[in-house]
């Protein structure tokens, strides 16, 4: 395996990081933070032109037919700006139909997602909080052809813009066979859809309650009672792209700590230049380094070496989430005061850093998942 980049990908970040430098200010940010559904319709457009929404959807189907390496060197980039909207949970469900759908489903949905016409999410988390299984309870009974859906799902991210929802149901047993997925349009009748504010808002997420949704067979995803493997795979994928939005938000959180360190003096001088505040930053940058082959590891056997992607996905999403943590709170504390205030910016990636840490498993659910896995 090359362990760097292809000119290709290194053209992609370049062209990313100039492109949300110049359209994703941290201003931008705060505008679209304000807004009732958290979706700047203007600037996603811009995005679609780009091809970012059809980057991992195959070419037959108006993407790009690029790899998950390749989107998550994009993640990161997004992780850098904070890019705020449901471009991450709209991928997911991307996958989830490019992976599993029917030939009618993806001719249906992926032009439309590739093309940013159309929005998609992944909905499975319940009140147990359980991310196996096991945590699947909502039921689906089919009846003469048509299934109905009953049960609630919590922090379904971006659910309030979305137009296709990929949700778990129960359909038999109590494992991990008789989970089956379906693709539930965002305006089915029966679903009742309510934001929960949460600590980032630059991604919304939201309660849906399945009151009796009738969808037809056709809606399923893959096979009924086989959908818990399908979404492992996403799931899978969701810890390497919040790895990579990790990565991308640590080496930015740093980079404003030491220029912040350079303009603030005290005592006639730089705090940049006090042996304490050297030290936070060079701890966050030997975080930093060796954390990004993770990222990139992960992200190479979720293509090329799915035997390993679980075990890959799972180090990388509990190591990244803790660097990026600890480095937002070492560029907070080498602000000091100002940067705890809300007309600073620094927030923002202290924010995304939480979000990403809990999001899709914490670090300590991910370890155990380690030794699960190394142990089988």
């Amino acid at each position: 395996m090359d362990f760097g980049l292809s000119e290709e990908q290194e053209q992609l970040q370049r062209s990313a990081r100039e492109f949300l430098s110049r359209e994703c200010p941290p201003v931008f940010v705060r505008e679209v933070m304000r807004d009732a559904d958290g979706l700047p319709r203007s600037f996603y457009q811009k995005l679609a032109e780009l091809g970012w929404p059809g980057l991992i959807v195959p070419e037959s189907f108006g993407g790009l037919g690029l790899g998950m390496l390749d989107l998550a060197v994009l993640m990161e980039e997004i992780g850098r700006a904070v890019m705020p909207g449901p471009f991450f949970s709209s991928t997911l469900a991307t996958l989830a139909i490019a992976q599993a759908g029917s030939a009618a489903q993806k001719k249906h949905w992926l032009p439309r997602l590739a093309s940013g016409e159309a929005v998609g999410t992944i909905a499975f988390l319940e009140e147990s909080d359980r991310l196996d299984a096991q945590g699947i309870t909502a039921r689906a009974k089919l009846a003469r052809g048509v299934y109905h859906l009953n049960g609630t799902k919590l922090f379904v991210t971006d659910a309030q813009v979305a137009d296709a929802i990929v949700a778990a149901f129960r359909t038999t047993g109590k494992g991990e066979h008789g989970v089956t997925l379906f693709l539930v349009p965002g305006d089915a009748p029966g679903l009742a859809i309510v934001p929960l504010p949460t600590i980032d808002q630059t991604r919304r997420v939201c309660e849906l309650t399945f009151n009796d949704v009738e969808v037809p067979a056709s809606a399923v995803v893959g096979k009924a009672g086989d959908g818990w493997k399908r979404l492992a795979r996403v799931l899978d994928a969701a810890g390497v792209l919040l790895a990579a939005d990790s990565l991308g938000g640590a080496q930015q959180a740093l980079a404003m700590a030491v220029d912040y360190s350079k303009v603030r003096e005290q005592f006639g001088r730089p705090i940049g230049s006090f042996q304490a505040v050297k030290h936070m930053a060079a701890e966050i940058v030997s975080e930093i380094e060796p954390a990004r082959s993770l990222v990139w590891y992960a992200a190479y056997t979720y293509d090329a070496k799915p035997r390993d992607a679980s075990h890959a996905a799972a180090m990388a999403k509990a190591r990244l989430s803790e660097v990026y943590m600890r480095a937002a709170d070492r560029a907070l504390q080498i602000h000091g005061g100002i940067g705890f205030t809300w007309e600073h910016d620094m927030h923002l990636w202290f924010k995304r850093a939480k979000w990403n840490e809990l999001a899709y498993g914490d670090p300590a659910f991910h370890r155990e998942r380690v030794a699960a896995l190394s142990a089988w």
